[in-house]
């Protein structure tokens, strides 16, 4: 069964994009899901540049006119990550229908384990797209008043049959002026999923043109990530040096790449 899990906010720069990718990546290579994200930021889309993927032929501008099926708007990153991504040319930004979204959406599902939705910030005519297609959402917000007060709003237009899973905090620093993660939950009601520190790998890995979890697996975001996929799947990431080490000792006991003298 496939999963659509809406990542949204209600207030711009809280760092949605750098979730979905990130989440995305982690979902695929530590816990052996097949994942697409698909860039629902129409008019200010960011999530293929990111991934250091520019100007690809097939969009979703193109889907949501009904040009073309979104099977063929999807891209395989290296990582494995599947993407749609949305024309970043301003021109592409006519003629599209928001509501064509659900329908296209409809012939992915079974066919991948999940589909995440980078959302618009606000409550505009995107971010509504998004809320309407998914039966999941994230909220991502940062640890100050105005990006919670918003947060909450966003949650308030959600309809009651939609599953909130939690907030993912972003750009924490430690400082006594931010908001606690017990005074986040209290205000949302909702759980605190992961807590992603400002850490300059984050900026590091976005001029590099490619996720934080690869640029710097070990780094404290990059733990908070791995920490998000837990909560998202309910499972732990598979050991790859564990398989290996299994793969390559079942191949002594069936005599395969046993050495010769």
């Amino acid at each position: 069964m496939t999963r659509i899990i809406g990542i949204v906010s209600g207030k711009g720069g809280v760092g949605k994009t750098t979730v979905v990718t990130n989440l995305g990546v982690e979902l695929v290579t530590k816990f052996k899901k097949d994942v697409v994200i698909i860039d629902c930021n129409i008019t200010t889309s960011h999530l293929s540049m990111v991934m250091g993927m520019h100007f690809l032929p097939i969009t979703l501008n193109q889907v949501l006119r009904g040009n073309i099926p979104i099977e063929n708007a999807v891209y395989t990153h290296q990582t494995g990550l599947k993407i749609i991504p949305a024309s970043l040319a301003v021109k592409d930004v006519e003629g599209i229908e928001a509501s064509e979204l659900k329908k296209a959406v409809k012939h992915l599902l079974g066919k991948v384990d999940l589909i995440l939705l980078d959302s618009a910030p606000c409550l505009g005519r995107e971010a509504k797209m998004t809320l309407d297609v998914s039966e999941e959402l994230l909220f991502v917000t940062t640890p100050y008043v105005p990006s919670v007060m918003d947060t909450i709003r966003t949650k308030e237009m959600v309809e009651p049959s939609k599953t909130k899973l939690g907030t993912v905090l972003n750009m924490i620093e430690n400082m006594r002026h931010e908001l606690t993660v017990k005074e986040i939950e209290n205000l949302t009601e909702m759980p605190v999923l992961a807590q992603i520190p400002y850490d300059r790998n984050i900026l590091k890995s976005l001029a590099a043109k490619q996720p934080v979890v690869t640029y710097n697996p070990y780094c404290k975001a990059s733990k908070q990530f791995l920490k998000l996929g837990r909560e998202i799947t309910g499972e732990d990431p598979i050991n790859l040096e564990k398989e290996d080490v299994i793969g390559k000792l079942t191949g002594l006991i069936k005599g395969v790449g046993v050495p010769r003298f």
